[in-house]
C-alpha cells in the first residue's frame, strides 16, 4: 500500500539519526533525498530501492519545491512506499510542511519522523549550549536567507538576552550583523559561526559582531554554516568535547562490503573520525555447490577457511540444510585473527590461526600437521588464488576446492561524497579493484591509502597507487596506522 514518509535525517552525523528514521528507510521502494544528509544512510535502504537526489546547491537548485512535490506525488500514486529523506528536522527550514500539505491534498497516507535539528545538535558539537542556567532562558531560530527583508523583526532580536541562531545565514552575514547593531546590540557581543557542524570538516569561528567577518573571511568558510549570537558561545573552552577527540577532521572510508564495515565504523567514530561507507564489494551466495558434498564433509580431516565471508556462507548453508555440525570430524584452520574470531562465534576454535595474513604462512604451518591420504575441504570465494592446493597436493592429499561465493562489485548512490575523504581503507584485493572500477586510478591517487596487508598492497601497486601497509593485518592494525598517520597531518605534514 503506497506511503510516504518525511524523514528527518539531522544536520550531519549518521549517529544522529533515529531508530524511528531507520526503520521507515529500511520499507521504502523509493528515496528522495537531499545534498547534506550522510552517505551512510543509504546502509539502510534496502536491495532494488530507487534514488532521486532532490539537493540544493547555494545558488543551483536542480528541482523546485514545486517539481519535489509533483515527483513525491507520482511515486506514491504507482503504490510505492516512499521516503523523503532531509537533513535536519522536516519542519524546521525543510520545507516539510509542503511536501505533507501536497500529499493531503491528494489522499496520500503519510508519517512525518522527526530529526534532530541542527540548532540544536551543531551547538552541541562545537561545544556550546542554546541554553545555560543564568545565562540564557531561551532563544530565537531564524532562517537567514531572508535577513535582508523586512520580515525580521530585528528590534525584538536585538533586545533579546537568550541566545541567537540565524540558520543558513553565511552570504547574509554582514546584514545580519549591521542590523542587530543598529537595533542595539553591543557590537561586543559574542556570535559564533559554525561551518558543517557535526561533520569531520566542522569549523568554528568565535568573534565579536565588530570582528567577525574579518575572522570568518581569514578561515574561508563555505557554507552552510549557522551562525549564533549569545554569552554561551563563552563556554566553548569548557564543553568543546567533539573536537578534543583524537581522529576529529579526519574523513576515512572504509571499502568492505556493508556486512563487515559495521564494527571498524563504530571504533573510529569513537574516536571522533568522520566515516564514509563504500560498500565497493557485494556477494552473490554459491553456497549451494556444497550439495553434491554434504555426505562426504564427515570424512575430510581439514577444513580450511581464508577469509570471514567463507566462514559464514559455510556455516548458514549448513544450518539450512540442517546438518548437524558434531558430524564433522575435521581440524579448521584459518587466514587472519578476524576468520579466527567468527569461526569461535560458531562455537569452534580453530586448530590453526595463519601467523602471517597469507596463504603461504597457513600452508607452513599446516604441512607439519597433515598426512599422506588427508582429506582436505577449501571452501572460498570464486576469486580466490589457488595457492593452498597448489602447494599442498605434493603432500600426497585429496583436495577439495568449492566456490561457495562470488564477489561482485559495489554500487554507490552517491559518488559525490567521496570528495570529502582524507584516507581510504583497502582490506582485500578485490575493494582496490571494485574502488578503480568505482572511481577511477586517478582519484583514488588524490587519497592516502592503507593496506590491510601486503598481497592488498601488491594490487594497489599494480594501480599505481602508494599505500601504507598495517603492521597488524585487522582492524586495529588499521586504527593504528590511522592514528600514526593523522598524527603527521595534524603536525603540518600531507596525507599524501
Amino acid at each position: 500500500m503506497a506511503k510516504v514518509y518525511i524523514i528527518g535525517a539531522g544536520p550531519g552525523d549518521e549517529g544522529l539519526l533515529t531508530l524511528r528514521a531507520i526503520e521507515s528507510i529500511k520499507k521504502c521502494d523509493v528515496i528522495l533525498y537531499d545534498r547534506l544528509i550522510s552517505n551512510n544512510i543509504f546502509r539502510y535502504v534496502k536491495d532494488g530501492c530507487e534514488t532521486y537526489y532532490c539537493g540544493k546547491e547555494p545558488g543551483c537548485h536542480y528541482k523546485t519545491q514545486d517539481e519535489i512535490n509533483e515527483i513525491i506525488v507520482k511515486l506514491a500514486k504507482e503504490g510505492k512506499i516512499v521516503g523523503r529523506i532531509k537533513g535536519g528536522d522536516p519542519y524546521v527550514f525543510g520545507r516539510g510542511g509542503e511536501e505533507v500539505l501536497a500529499l493531503e491534498e491528494n489522499n496520500i497516507e503519510f508519517e512525518v519522523i522527526p530529526g534532530i535539528t541542527s540548532p540544536i545538535a551543531v551547538l552541541n558539537y562545537a561545544g556550546i549550549p542554546i541554553t545555560h542556567r543564568n545565562i540564557s532562558q531561551g532563544f530565537h531560530v531564524v532562517t537567514a536567507t531572508t535577513a535582508g527583508e523586512s520580515k525580521i523583526n530585528w528590534d525584538a532580536l536585538s533586545k533579546e538576552s537568550g541566545t541567537l541562531v540565524f540558520m543558513m545565514g553565511l552570504e547574509n552575514l554582514s546584514t545580519i550583523i549591521n542590523n542587530l547593531i543598529k537595533f542595539g546590540k553591543n557590537e561586543d557581543a559574542s556570535i559564533a559561526v559554525i561551518m558543517r557542524g557535526t561533520t569531520a570538516k566542522q569549523k568554528v569561528v568565535i568573534g565579536t559582531l565588530k570582528n567577525i567577518k574579518k575572522k570568518v573571511e581569514k578561515e574561508k568558510l563555505q557554507s552552510p554554516c549557522i551562525i549564533v549570537v549569545g554569552e554561551v558561545i563563552k563556554l566553548r573552552d569548557k564543553l568543546n568535547w567533539y573536537e578534543n577527540k583524537p581522529l576529529f577532521g579526519a574523513n576515512i572510508c572504509i571499502t568492505r562490503s556493508k556486512s563487515q564495515s559495521e564494527n571498524l565504523s563504530n571504533k573510529l567514530r569513537d574516536l571522533g573520525a568522520e566515516v564514509t561507507e563504500i560498500n565497493s564489494i557485494r556477494f552473490n551466495n554459491t553456497a549451494s555447490n556444497l550439495k553434491p558434498y554434504i555426505e562426504e564433509l564427515q570424512d575430510f580431516n581439514h577444513i580450511i577457511f581464508t577469509s570471514v565471508n567463507s566462514v559464514n556462507f559455510f556455516f548458514n548453508y549448513l544450518k539450512e540444510q540442517r546438518y548437524d555440525i558434531r558430524n564433522l570430524k575435521a581440524k579448521f584452520s584459518v587466514i587472519g585473527k578476524a576468520t579466527g574470531r567468527v569461526l569461535e562465534d560458531k562455537g569452534i576454535i580453530p586448530f590453526i590461526i595463519s601467523s602471517e595474513f597469507l596463504s603461504k604462512g597457513l600452508v607452513k604451518e599446516l604441512k607439519v600437521y597433515i598426512s599422506s591420504g588427508d582429506r582436505i575441504l577449501i571452501p572460498t570465494s570464486a576469486s580466490a588464488k589457488s595457492y593452498i592446493e597448489d602447494n599442498l597436493k605434493s603432500a600426497n592429499v585429496y583436495i577439495k576446492r568449492i566456490n561457495i561465493y562470488e564477489t561482485l562489485c559495489g554500487k554507490v548512490k552517491n559518488l559525490k561524497v567521496f570528495d570529502d575523504v582524507d584516507i581510504v581503507l583497502y582490506s582485500s584485493p578485490s575493494t582496490v579493484k571494485n574502488m578503480v572500477n568505482i572511481f577511477g586510478i586517478d582519484t583514488l591517487k588524490e587519497k592516502c591509502s592503507i593496506a590491510i596487508g601486503p598481497v592488498t598492497n601488491e594490487e594497489l601497486k599494480e594501480n599505481g597507487i602508494d599505500a601504507k601497509v598495517c603492521k597488524t593485518h585487522c582492524d586495529d592494525g588499521f586504527i593504528s596506522e590511522i592514528e600514526h598517520i593523522y598524527k603527521k597531518y595534524k603536525e603540518g605534514k600531507s596525507y599524501v
